[in-house]
């Protein structure tokens, strides 16, 4: 077994990667404070290929060193806005067909394992703050809200590991 070398990973330019067909998710974070998650989101992002990031409520934007830090460019290659409520992009993103979902723990959530992807339907999926998660006033504007199952103690992700498990569920399901 070897390690590739970069030349070796088919690596999109910044060009090709807007050009390419994105990935039907979006991804709509509320009110993070980590720059590092911020910029974790992006690079995931960047990797499945993501149709856009709207940063809402206090969530800072890029150009910024410190999301920089762990977006290593993807600033550059994921579409992003900026939009100060987070109920306006949900109301916004359901005037334009997609099926909004908060991730979060609430009454009858669907369990990520148990979530089905039509096909047919674009995806935005709601990531709230650290401490207090997607607001009430976010979820009650979703359609649902999906789960990721845990069984620890802490029943707590930090931000940019649940979106990584989250979008890669989605991104397999639609693409395989």
């Amino acid at each position: 077994m070897r390690k590739l070398e970069n030349k070796e990973l088919e690596r999109k330019s910044v060009a090709d990667f807007k050009e390419a067909e994105k990935t039907p998710i979006t991804i709509v974070l509320d009110d993070i404070r980590s720059l590092h998650n911020i910029g974790s989101v992006f690079r995931t992002s960047d990797a499945f290929l993501i149709e856009k990031i709207y940063l809402c409520g206090i969530t800072a934007v890029p150009p910024n060193k410190e999301i920089h830090k762990t977006a290593l460019g993807a600033t550059e290659t994921v579409a992003w806005e900026y939009q100060k409520e987070v109920t306006d992009v949900i109301a916004h993103l359901q005037e334009e067909n997609w099926s909004v979902f908060a991730i979060e723990q609430v009454e009858n959530a669907v369990f990520l394992q148990d979530f089905k992807v039509d096909l047919n339907k674009k995806y935005a999926l709601v990531f709230g703050n650290e401490v207090y998660g997607v607001s009430q006033k976010a979820i009650s504007l979703c359609e649902g809200s999906i789960e990721i199952p845990q069984l620890g103690t802490k029943h707590s992700l930090n931000i940019s590991v649940s979106a990584g498990i989250v979008v890669w569920d989605l991104f397999q399901k639609m693409k395989y």
